[in-house]
């Protein structure tokens, strides 16, 4: 069966990956018109790839044109934003808004609280691509905390993020969002037009490492040999900082992130609750 790509939808994704498990059905349920693409085309989307070496148009011919454009896949650099967005506009003209999907790890100039406002690693080659699309198309970046939801499970990573009790003992704050938020929160930036705004997205809680890790420590006995006993070093490392009760005091957590801001502009706030 030939595939039918409309001319113009409210919403394209570019790049429907993970995120989209959870954005393609609320786009449904809220009446949105949509389309997505992926390098393959599968699951009736639209295959395309971005090549930041090529000024063809004519990938950019078979996409739809969109009141709002999400890049889902991460640019890097100096141009690659540019050249992206102009090709884009060559072919279904200026009448767009950007939205990029990006990573708070570059919230990392400050060893205390951050917000939107807060300084970032300009010289991170993402941050580069994204300050450009602010800049030349008056884009909005949302910088995501770490993602989980569906087939992303946190409690899973123990094993590599942690490999030894100094790993264990070196993990302070870690920030989360649920796929589901991520979908909502993108819907609102949609309806809520922010140009050239950057935004920390998390869902207002700051977890603490020590915390998760003693209590996803569930594994059966010969899964500890092999991997190590974190319960045991968790409990260690509290003897050995005079830690009495877990989660430790937000003031020792380090680096932290103050995600009130997007919520509160769009008048809508996180629905999923606390990580298991």
């Amino acid at each position: 069966m030939l595939r039918t790509t409309p001319s113009h939808v409210d919403f394209l994704i570019l790049g429907a990956g993970w995120t989209s498990t959870f954005l393609l059905p609320l786009l449904t349920t809220s009446q949105i018109t949509h389309a997505a693409t992926t390098t393959t085309g599968h699951d009736n989307t639209i295959p395309f790839r971005f090549n930041p070496a090529s000024h063809d148009t004519a990938p950019y011919s078979r996409l739809p044109s969109a009141k709002t454009v999400l890049i889902t896949f991460p640019l890097t650099g100096p141009g690659q934003s540019r050249l992206l967005t102009s090709l884009y506009r060559q072919v279904h003209g200026d009448e767009n808004y950007w939205i990029q999907l990006g990573s708070t790890g570059i919230f990392n100039q400050n060893e205390d609280w951050n917000d939107d406002d807060s300084p970032y690693d300009s010289s991170n080659p993402r941050a580069i691509a994204e300050d450009e699309l602010r800049a030349c198309v008056g884009g909005c970046v949302l910088n995501l905390a770490g993602l989980y939801g569906g087939t992303r499970v946190p409690r899973n990573w123990l094993s590599r993020i942690a490999k030894s009790k100094e790993d264990v003992k070196a993990k302070k704050a870690v920030h989360f969002i649920h796929g589901a938020d991520v979908a909502r929160a993108i819907v609102a930036a949609h309806g809520q037009m922010t140009f050239g705004k950057r935004w920390i997205l998390a869902d207002l809680r700051v977890y603490d490492w020590w915390d998760l890790i003693q209590s996803w420590d569930r594994e059966t006995d010969e899964e500890r040999k092999k991997r190590g006993n974190y319960a045991k070093w968790v409990g260690e490392l509290m003897v050995e900082d005079g830690v009495r009760a877990l989660p430790r005091p937000v003031e020792e957590l380090g680096r932290k992130l103050d995600s009130r801001g997007f919520w509160e502009c769009m008048g809508i706030w996180p629905s999923q609750g606390r990580l298991d």
